[in-house]
């Protein structure tokens, strides 16, 4: 996946404009990483901040849009494409300052769109 879509929500995801994901079960591919505590829908930069509680010392997660793989509104899960562990491994989000940094942003984006590198992207 390249870094630019890995800031929009996926085909087929469920992403709906102009619905909130706040407090949403954010599930990765072998569990729970935490809640949505809030979101950017503004292209070409959207993401999701995820709040981990005590999972990982009660910092938060940012999470772009691109690794969604599935938003379930009936059961408020938004599932993502990545393990616990890589999640933790992103780059760490201190303050909403670095949603608008541009290089903490293009090493967030660079990170998880390595990860995807093995998914099919085919039809």
């Amino acid at each position: 996946m390249s870094t630019d879509a890995i800031w929009s929500y996926p085909p087929g995801s469920g992403h709906q404009e102009g619905r909130t994901l706040a407090g949403f079960t954010v599930q990765a591919t072998d569990g729970v990483i935490g809640h949505v505590d809030r979101q950017a829908d503004d292209p070409p930069l959207r993401h999701l901040v995820v709040d981990t509680g005590a999972w990982v010392f009660g910092r938060s997660l940012l999470i772009p849009a691109g690794t969604v793989t599935g938003i379930d509104p009936r059961s408020r899960v938004v599932t993502v494409a990545c393990t616990r562990e890589q999640a933790k491994g992103a780059p760490r989000f201190k303050t909403d300052r670095e949603t608008l940094d541009p290089g903490y942003l293009s090493a967030v984006g660079s990170y998880y769109a390595a990860l995807s590198h093995g998914s099919d992207e085919s039809g």
